[in-house]
């Protein structure tokens, strides 16, 4: 351990992290849970790779943001205790490229239903956070079947312009970082609303020391090539509001309340395609809702499926 009381970046176990999680929030910790690595095929050559919760078929799938992996929802689902499938989207964490550029909705939700197909067929829930949100907006289009309940985190497909320049600025830093601590100082000063053992947690999970010992992210979001140059071009996802409005499943909307990227017009939007929906605000949580107040999210998450066995 370290003097943050975390694994230093030599020694990381990727499930060696949970009882930190746990303390952090506040949740009892009864030995490690059951989790496992699965890699799923979907494409010769391609394979999208997530976390496997519990032993039980899958209740629950979760989708992380952009520039993010599956451990985002670490705590989450340590709150939950229940089966469920956390995806390491493609371009991200283990996962290998989508057969389309990174940011197209449809390329996702394609790898992402080949994966539910083998892990998580008959997960109540889909809960989708940011560019995870979004893939399950095209999810719900293309395989309404697997979407039978949805939660959106922060994001809708008005997501744009100054509502994300904050993200798309800290994903067009540097490619690469002469030491572990220099990543992690780039993280900790984009993510103000969040703990700097929480975000060393993070990075540990999202980022790997290449062979001339620099450190750079896995996903290398919008730089298949390696090239230099931003991690992200802001993209428009309009034509997804027809998906959310033409979809039948129950809807969440959760906001942050520190987060900028879903306004008001935007809620507005929603409640007008889809007056049956539910949005919660959530206090003092920024765009990662599932970082800031998981245990508040993990308690959203329960009422939807409680509302779905109902």
């Amino acid at each position: 351990m370290d003097a943050s009381g975390v694994g230093g970046p030599d020694t990381y176990d990727e499930f060696g992290l949970f009882a930190e999680n746990a303390a952090e929030a506040g949740l009892a910790w009864e030995g490690p849970p059951a989790v496992a690595r699965r890699d799923v095929p979907v494409a010769p050559g391609r394979s999208v790779s997530a976390l496997v919760w519990g032993t039980a078929p899958a209740e629950v799938v979760l989708l992380h943001g952009g520039g993010q992996n599956a451990h985002t929802w670490d705590t989450v689902a340590l709150a939950l205790r229940r089966p469920l499938v956390a995806v390491d989207l493609p371009g991200h964490g283990h996962s290998g490229w989508p057969h389309r550029g990174v940011l197209d909705p449809a390329a996702l939700a394609a790898d992402v239903g080949a994966a539910m197909d083998a892990l998580a067929p008959a997960a109540r829930l889909v809960v989708g956070m940011s560019l995870g949100g979004i893939t399950a907006l095209a999810l719900a289009r293309d395989r309404p079947e697997l979407v039978r309940r949805l939660v959106l985190v922060d994001i809708t497909p008005g997501a744009r312009g100054e509502k994300t320049g904050d993200i798309v600025a800290f994903l067009a830093g540097p490619e690469s970082f002469a030491t572990f601590d220099e990543i992690l100082e780039r993280t900790i000063a984009f993510n103000p609303t969040r703990s700097v053992a929480s975000l060393r947690r993070g990075v540990l999970h999202n980022a790997v020391r290449r062979p001339d010992g620099r450190w750079t992210w896995r996903h290398q979001l919008g730089r298949p090539d390696g090239a230099s140059g931003a991690h992200a071009e802001p993209v428009a996802f309009d034509e997804l509001w027809e998906a959310l409005g033409t979809s039948t499943a129950p809807l969440l909307l959760v906001r942050g309340g520190r987060s900028p990227v879903v306004d008001q017009a935007d809620v507005d939007e929603v409640v007008r395609r889809r007056p049956d929906a539910r949005v919660v605000v959530v206090d003092g949580a920024g765009h990662s809702v599932q970082g800031d107040r998981p245990v508040e999210l993990a308690g959203l998450i329960e009422q939807e499926l409680e509302a779905g066995a109902g």
